[in-house]
């Protein structure tokens, strides 16, 4: 032996037993240097496991006889069983993955004094490099590591769902073979069809969306003998790190989960309802893809007539004004397998929390609630009447729009003059002086789907009103009407200084006197002066200052004259 490899020889003896003094002479065992252990060690190479690993053989001289690496395919076997020279059978034992030994075997525990012809001389002394790469058993079971699962799981995988998953996945030593992140895309496919190797198709049963697991996979519900490609030897174990994105059946309606409803809901859309609401929408996993919020503007549309996608139709069917809810909605009634742009996968699952904010239907009506009605309420508004009246404007959410309140005195308006929106007016008919009403209009009948400065568009109204104070009008295109029959001589009695012309001061005294002797009444305004000053404009026609006998008419003969005109 030569002084280098005696001391080598001794080197290695030494980590199994105490030294010894001059030649040991030949050796009785294998000598095993574990100069490499890993941290963790899950499992050690046992009597009867499977085995895959590398190793380079080498003779006393450095000379190598054999190598795996050099073949470019692992070893794999059963340990312990004699299926391998002795010396390697009990060198492999008690490994872990990823270590690395150096072994040396004596001849009587290699190839003997027979040797191997052209290859390993008689009564070779063999060593041996060796990693180990991979460890299994015909009895292994999958073996599932939860590393992260969700606070809330409603519903878990099972066979025949639909499930969209990131994954990394690599050998038992921890070489990378695939991983969906590298593609950018999740892997997408239904579980316990066969469509998966049978480790994971068992592997993905019963997870969350958003949960995360790690899946170690026999070779046998793997890829098994055969190995995949050039990237799955035979005979390996694979480690799949999972997160579970997404999942659904294809038999899945709509699921709907009622996060806050009003305890008082009069009414509940059905199909025909205009709907605004606001949503944030989210993939499963809680990427947000869309939020009327960052619009800071509703989501208006008609429901149940498909200008939505088919779940959100069904999804808002029933919600009360205010309901908060949330849609979930699988990707068959949603944007299926194509998805929607780049931020809503195909095959994707969708969440929306919605919150509602009103909802009307083209034929409704004004809504009239009487909250209070003075007794002996025997006179009522009707439309030319002159009312003031106080009020609060809301939308249906509480946010307040506008108040009279906000003013010195409350607001005046002739009704049926055009004056207000058609809900307020026909809500303020028919009441009486110090009546309180709530009235719901929508948009139709207030502001349309423009909305106005301050009122969003489609948006449903609610109005406190309260009426103030009445004054019975005149019929519309009068700005003045006689009680009874007019004068019969009605020039000479406003000619009040009988100079044969009517100056605005004379006729503004005059029907002054009228309304004063209760003969008749004016057009009721906050303004009597410029309702007289209209009158004066509209009979001096030729617009000299005054009003001549030929210029003089009384409205009733004006409409008889263009009757004339137009027969």
């Amino acid at each position: 032996v030569a002084p280098g490899s005696r001391c080598l020889l001794l080197l290695l003896l030494g980590v199994l037993a105490a030294p010894a003094l001059g030649d040991p002479g030949p050796l009785e065992d294998v000598v095993i240097d574990r100069y490499y252990i890993p941290k963790i060690c899950l499992r050690e190479a046992q009597m009867g496991d499977f085995i895959r690993y590398h190793y380079n053989g080498t003779f006393k001289d450095g000379k190598k006889f054999d190598s795996s690496y050099d073949r470019g395919a692992t070893v794999a076997g059963v340990v312990g069983v004699g299926r391998l020279i002795t010396g390697m059978d009990r060198g492999l034992q008690g490994m872990c993955v990823n270590e690395r030994r150096h072994l040396i075997v004596p001849p009587h525990l290699g190839y003997g004094s027979i040797g191997v012809a052209g290859l390993i001389p008689p009564d070779a002394t063999l060593y041996f490099d060796v990693v180990m790469l991979d460890i299994w058993n015909k009895n292994d079971k999958l073996q599932i590591t939860t590393l992260s699962k969700p606070e809330r799981c409603n519903r878990t995988v099972e066979n025949s769902d639909f499930v969209r998953y990131h994954y990394n996945g690599t050998l038992l030593d921890g070489t990378p073979f695939d991983s969906s992140y590298s593609k950018g895309s999740t892997y997408d496919t239904y579980v316990g069809t066969g469509w998966l190797i049978k480790g994971m198709d068992q592997g993905l049963l019963g997870m969350c969306a958003g949960e995360k697991r790690s899946i170690i996979i026999p070779p046998f519900l793997a890829y098994g003998e055969k190995g995949y490609g050039t990237v799955i030897p035979p005979q390996a174990s694979l480690v799949f790190s999972v997160l579970l994105v997404d999942f659904h059946n294809p038999k899945d309606g709509v699921f709907l989960e009622h996060l806050e409803v009003p305890e008082s809901c009069k009414r509940r859309a059905v199909t025909g309802d205009f709907v605004r609401y606001h949503y944030n929408g989210t993939l499963m996993d809680g990427t947000l893809f869309d939020s009327s919020y960052s619009r800071n503007q509703t989501y208006n549309t008609y429901i149940g007539k498909g200008y939505i996608i088919p779940g959100m139709d069904q999804g808002l069917q029933g919600v009360c004004m205010g309901e908060q809810r949330r849609v979930v909605i699988p990707p068959h009634l949603a944007y299926g397998e194509n998805g929607a742009g780049d931020k809503i996968p195909g095959s994707a699952v969708l969440i929306f929390d919605v919150h509602v904010i009103d909802f009307h239907n083209p034929a409704d009506p004004v809504e009239i609630e009487t909250v209070f009605r003075p007794e002996g309420c025997n006179v009522t508004t009707r439309n030319r009447d002159f009312v003031r009246y106080h009020y609060n404007c809301s939308l249906l959410d509480g946010t307040r729009l506008f108040s009279s309140h906000d003013y010195e005195k409350p607001q005046e308006v002739t009704l049926g003059a055009n004056k207000v929106i058609e809900g307020l007016n026909s809500g303020l008919l028919d009441m009486c002086a110090g009546e309180r009403r709530v009235l719901i209009v929508p948009p139709h009948l207030g502001h349309g789907e423009s909305g106005a400065r301050g009122v969003p568009g489609s948006a449903v109204l609610r109005f406190e009103v309260e009426l103030i104070s009445m004054e019975e009008g005149v019929p519309e295109g009068y700005l003045f009407i006689w009680h009874g029959e007019p004068p019969a001589s009605l020039y000479e009695q406003m000619d009040l200084n009988k100079d044969g012309g009517i100056p605005a001061d004379e006729f503004s005294t005059f029907i002054k006197t009228q309304v004063a002797e209760g003969k008749g009444r004016l057009m009721p305004s906050s303004d009597p002066e410029k309702v007289i000053a209209d009158m004066f404009q509209n009979q001096d026609r030729n617009q000299d200052g005054k009003i001549t006998p030929d210029e003089l008419k009384l409205k009733s003969d004006e409409d008889q004259e263009k009757i004339h005109e137009e027969l």
